[in-house]
């Protein structure tokens, strides 16, 4: 394989783990939005738990997909498997 198509390969898998990264931190802001926000969202997710553990896990699943694509990212810059 030559060395022009290692290296687009790594810029698309750095460019997806930004987007990967970027949608985690989006997740994680609108988690913690929905769980801080007394105003906003607070008095329809105090009203049914379901919704305020679906807060909490929106939050989480945003942490661990930011971290997932920051590794990435960095895994993708040093290639490494």
């Amino acid at each position: 394989v030559t060395m022009g198509v290692l290296s687009c390969m790594k810029y698309l898998m750095f460019i997806f783990n930004v987007l990967v990264f970027a949608g985690g931190t989006c997740l994680a802001g609108m988690g913690v939005w929905v769980v801080v926000d007394p105003t906003g969202f607070q008095d329809i997710v105090a009203a049914r738990a379901v919704l305020s553990a679906g807060a909490w896990l929106l939050l989480a699943v945003g942490i661990a997909l930011s971290l997932l694509g920051f590794l990435g990212c960095c895994g993708a810059l040093r290639r490494s498997r």
